[in-house]
């Protein structure tokens, strides 16, 4: 990794990102670039002036262990950050406030558009996720065309932490597990094994009543004490049915457990 872009608001939730992105970036020997989007209040006088005192002391509080710049940006959030995004960063580091974000909607409900928005690999946590080395990751199956992307930020992030990897499926009564399914599933498999993670694979009977997969995954990250999740925030092709409220959840989890979001 070169540089963790970290986007935040002026709430507790900056902190806790960035205290993620300096843990990543120590482990790579990256840099942080702290970011915060202005609106038109922030820009100068006294609101601005508070607004930098805060970055600084966020820096100060959260940013030993690793190089970290601030940066402003005015203007709109979500394009702001996919702009700053495509300028050579390798990772977005970035916290939600859930479905019903606090101040900066983009950092609350509209989390899963700003993570698809943005073309790079996404950790994103919550405020109360601890920033902690990922012994562990859940990684659902994917029913996507192409799980390149997802490979690679597993990759990497794995490299880091020498990272277990649990492939997880659920095992559906009565109903065969699609072709492309498979064939992303023993890919997965080999890809890991063959770059040198350690890896396991579940297989699950189906226990939640639900059309979707989120529930039941999130049930076995908790059991298992995962320290984080991955699969690829882009709709897929195959299984449409699925709404987006299911990756919303898996982002916005209730048990704090990071996700990586990958294209």
């Amino acid at each position: 990794m070169r540089d963790l872009l970290c986007p935040v608001d002026m709430t507790e939730l900056a902190g806790t990102a960035l205290a993620h992105a300096v843990r990543l970036a120590r482990a790579s020997t990256a840099s942080v670039t702290l970011l915060h989007v202005r609106d038109k209040h922030e820009r100068e006088g006294p609101v601005g002036d508070q607004v930098q005192a805060e970055m600084e002391a966020l820096v100060k509080r959260q940013g030993d262990g690793a190089p970290v710049r601030t940066l402003y940006r005015d203007g709109n959030f979500m394009k702001e950050i996919a702009a700053e995004a495509a300028t050579g960063h390798a990772m977005m580091v970035a916290g939600t406030h859930g479905p019903r974000g606090l101040r900066q909607n983009l950092l609350g409900a509209d989390i899963l558009k700003l993570v698809r928005h943005v073309r790079l690999p996404s950790w994103v946590m919550q405020v109360h996720s601890a920033a902690r080395r990922v012994e562990r990751l859940v990684v659902p199956v994917s029913g996507h065309e192409r799980i390149d992307g997802l490979l690679d930020a597993i990759t990497g992030l794995a490299r880091l932490d020498d990272t277990e990897v649990h492939v997880y499926q659920v095992m559906r009564p009565n109903e065969g597990a699609s072709e492309r399914l498979q064939a992303n599933k023993q890919r997965m498999l080999r890809h890991l094994v063959q770059t040198g993670i350690r890896t396991v694979e579940v297989n699950e009977p189906s226990t939640v009543f639900s059309v979707g997969f989120a529930e039941q995954t999130l049930r076995y990250a908790e059991r298992v004490d995962a320290h984080g999740l991955a699969f690829i925030v882009d709709a897929s092709d195959e299984y449409r049915y699925i709404a987006d409220a299911e990756k919303e959840r898996l982002i916005a989890n209730k048990y704090d457990i990071p996700v990586l979001c990958a294209h």
